[in-house]
């Protein structure tokens, strides 16, 4: 990351100064004086804090956040262990240490996740609010997908999009000077570059991240909906079966054949590889690039989502905190989200991320490394037509139990394999009811 150091030290000085904090400094409100002073510390000797997180897809992210704690833990007197495994790891730790009662202080929840393990999540209300009267208020999405019942059950941490990673020079060559507006269009393209041997690429996995990505935005973008605001199962309909028709066609016109196969890594590598055209991804591919292989940097840019019938979406989730119920150190948990949270610190760690995720309120959205290269903005912008798994309905412990079980995953995957889309969106259907009973 000596790049971003070195390009936004100075510009992120004047952006904290400009919104009246000083860097090292706590803003009122923040964290208890005893840390923000950095003076000795109140809580009793030998205290410790466990936090679990996922590896993020920017390594320089990991190092800055496990700085962070341990820096943290100097301030406060307190031995802070972060344990980082790979995001579909999670949910199975989690499950276990809520059913044992044991484990890590601190653990990152992902999407709507709060919902489904809301009985073993202690309130973090005086955090949450604290964060969203300095910043500003939180995006609508952070909001619903970490409060149950009224009860902010995690805090919001980051916001993330699986945005068009493309190949701006490889899709000129086949007509399109920019970026398809529509799914129609991008279809028409993609299946002239696949022509040419260089498809587009989609995971349909069971991977968290990318296969989500398409098979709950383009629902949306059809008018099609798990449920619709009443809680009651509508995924059999005629917008989805033109979803899953869509989707087919694609397939067969535009997409490499390994995706059904692929988690959230693999289209990374094919598309560093040079063997796929565009994929739905984070920065990620970009920041590897830009390290590795600048010729594909260059040649490279990010897109929105295209629009369907139904408009432009986006599944949107992002990160939150979860201070576990069973912790017996649940305030010094809180201290450290209060204290990560604070600007001078969280600045450091938005940086470090160079964009690959940005903060929960839009005050994050005038950080300088948006303006640093015009090539993030569109994941600045994502959250603006983000919705949450379970829309129009509320968030909800059942949308989670949807989402963990890949069942609009594995809807348009059967559908790829042959399975009539009619009777893709009955198995659905199914699959659903049971998921929402």
């Amino acid at each position: 990351m000596a790049e971003s150091e070195s390009v936004t030290s100075i510009d992120r000085r004047a952006f904290l100064k400009a919104a009246g904090v000083a860097t090292g400094a706590a803003v009122a409100g923040g964290i208890p004086g005893i840390v923000a002073a950095q003076k000795a510390p109140s809580f009793p000797k030998g205290t410790r804090l466990s936090i679990l997180e996922w590896v993020s897809f920017v390594p320089a992210s990991d190092v800055e956040f496990k700085r962070l704690a341990a820096e943290f833990g100097k301030l406060a007197g307190v031995e802070v262990t972060a344990d980082l495994i790979n995001m579909n790891d999670l949910n199975p730790r989690i499950a276990s240490a809520i059913e044992t009662k044991a484990g890590p202080d601190i653990i990152m929840m992902i999407n709507n996740w709060p919902h489904l393990y809301a009985d073993g999540l202690a309130d973090v209300d005086d955090v949450a609010e604290e964060i969203a009267k300095r910043d500003g208020g939180f995006y609508d999405i952070s909001r619903r997908i970490n409060m149950v019942d009224g009860r902010w059950k995690a805090a919001p941490f980051t916001m993330g999009s699986g945005v068009w990673n493309y190949r701006e020079d490889w899709f000129k060559e086949v007509g399109a000077n920019k970026f398809p507006d529509t799914w129609d269009e991008l279809r028409k393209v993609g299946t002239a570059l696949k022509k040419k041997n260089l498809p587009v690429g989609q995971a349909f996995g069971h991977s968290l991240g990318d296969p989500n990505s398409w098979a709950y935005a383009v629902t949306w973008c059809f008018g099609a909906t798990e449920i619709d605001d009443k809680g009651k199962v509508v995924i059999n309909s005629k917008e989805t079966i033109e979803a899953l028709k869509f989707t087919v066609a694609f397939w067969k016109d535009c997409l490499d054949d390994g995706g059904l196969a692929w988690d959230d890594s693999n289209n990374n590598r094919a598309f560093l590889a040079g063997t796929i055209s565009a994929t739905i991804n984070g920065a990620s591919i970009y920041f590897v690039a830009k390290r590795q292989f600048p010729e594909i940097a260059k040649a490279m840019n990010h897109a929105h989502m295209p629009k369907g019938p139904a408009g432009r979406f986006y599944y949107q989730g992002g990160q939150a905190h979860g201070v576990m119920k069973y912790s017996k150190n649940q305030q010094v948990a809180k201290e450290f989200l209060r204290w990560f949270m604070d600007r001078p610190q969280y600045d450091k760690y938005i940086a470090a991320n160079d964009g690959y995720v940005g903060g929960p309120t839009p005050y994050w959205e005038k950080h300088p490394l948006w303006e640093k290269d015009p090539k993030l903005v569109t994941f600045r912008d994502a959250p603006k037509f983000g919705r949450w798994t379970g829309y129009p309905g509320q968030p909800s412990r059942k949308a989670s139990e949807a989402l963990v079980k890949y069942i609009l995953v594995d809807m348009y995957a059967q559908a790829i394999k042959g399975m009539k889309p009619e009777d893709a969106a009955k198995w659905a259907e199914a699959e659903l009811k049971k998921a929402y009973a």
